[in-house]
């Protein structure tokens, strides 16, 4: 039994969960939950043993002075509580890490007991993937969960995906089997600007948490941001004919799959959002669709490093997928020493 000690009684408790790695592609995900810690001030109150899950050679430690002390820091994954103040407060906790090297099922279910000591009643997998869809467009993101009552209740699709997984799938089963609700929320990155950061990705991510949860989320400068991304990768694209070319084809292709349906459900989702925004702070904070993410960007205001080329779908064998529905996915590696690696997602 895990004893937990210092921690409140909480309210309606969320645990919200993303790993840096495999499954966060321009480490959108992780991004988000960082986001959650840094805005409502989270405070970490347990950390998993690095000892007992990583491979210090593939995730090494850092080494930092303070005052003029040399320390480390071990790559883990900490959990946090942070609450969601409004008509109807609730408390997340979330949880930040890199995805385990080895014994992911002692892993989850340490995980598990923790959900369980805290009466967590739902758990929400935050994940992002490489896929074919223009920077230009809204941000697809995918809802799944194995749970068809689930499914039905919070207009989530059931998880159809076979193939390789990362540590957000193997959880999400490791949930079903516990008997804890759980969610997966990916967000698809253009797979031709694949470097980190994306707040345009986790923008969209944090809105679609929202709605999910029915709560209000303080944005910061990340819708600012994200406009800047955009306007940064416009930039680029525009110097370059072959990307332009690409981009205008993704554009197409995504217009056409969407024309049947008008994208209605799209709108209401977003009325219902300005109209939530404005309702608890009494004023309107929503902003424009750019804003909240359907046409916003990332962190770096000076756009990103490098210069996009056109790639075409990638594969899981090189380190990327093609599809936005979570089917299979890409994301960049970063090591706790700093150097950036490359790897693959899914669902």
């Amino acid at each position: 039994m895990i004893e937990l000690e210092g921690v409140p009684e909480l309210i309606d408790p969320v645990m919200v969960a993303a790993f840096e790695g495999w499954n966060d592609a321009g480490d959108a995900a992780s991004a988000a939950v960082a986001h959650l810690n840094r805005e409502w001030k989270g405070e970490v109150f347990a950390a998993l043993d690095a000892e007992d899950y990583y491979d210090f050679q593939v995730n090494r430690p850092t080494v930092f002075i303070d005052n003029g002390t040399r320390k480390i820091t071990w790559p883990t994954t900490r959990l946090s509580v942070v609450r969601a103040d409004g008509e109807k407060p609730r408390d997340l906790v979330l949880v930040h890490g890199i995805e385990p090297s080895m014994r992911w099922r002692s892993f989850c279910n340490e995980l598990l007991g923790f959900a369980h000591e805290l009466g967590v009643e739902l758990v929400v997998l935050l994940g992002a993937l490489l896929g074919d869809t223009p920077h230009t467009r809204p941000v697809p993101i995918s809802g799944t969960t194995s749970d068809p009552d689930l499914a039905r209740r919070m207009d989530l699709e059931e998880s159809k995906y076979e193939g390789p997984t990362g540590i957000v799938g193997v959880l999400q089963e490791a949930c079903t089997h516990a008997g804890v609700p759980a969610v997966s929320l990916w967000a698809a990155v253009p797979h031709y600007v694949a470097q980190p950061p994306n707040p345009k990705a986790t923008l969209a991510l944090l809105n679609r948490l929202e709605d999910l949860l029915d709560l209000r989320i303080p944005l910061g400068e990340l819708p600012e941001d994200a406009r800047a991304w955009q306007v940064g990768v416009d930039q680029l694209a525009a110097e370059d004919s072959e990307v332009a070319e690409y981009v205008q084809t993704l554009e197409e292709a995504r217009d056409t799959a969407e024309l049947p349906e008008a994208s209605g459900e799209a709108i209401a989702r977003e009325f219902e959002r300005y109209l939530r925004r404005r309702d608890r702070s009494g004023t309107s904070s929503g902003g424009s669709a750019e804003a909240d993410g359907a046409e916003g960007g990332s962190y770096r205001r000076e756009g990103p490093g490098g210069r996009a080329r056109p790639s075409g779908p990638a594969t899981p064998e090189t380190g990327a997928a093609g599809t936005a529905d979570g089917t299979d996915a890409g994301g960049g590696t970063k090591d706790a020493d700093g150097t950036d690696g490359e790897d693959s997602s899914e669902e």
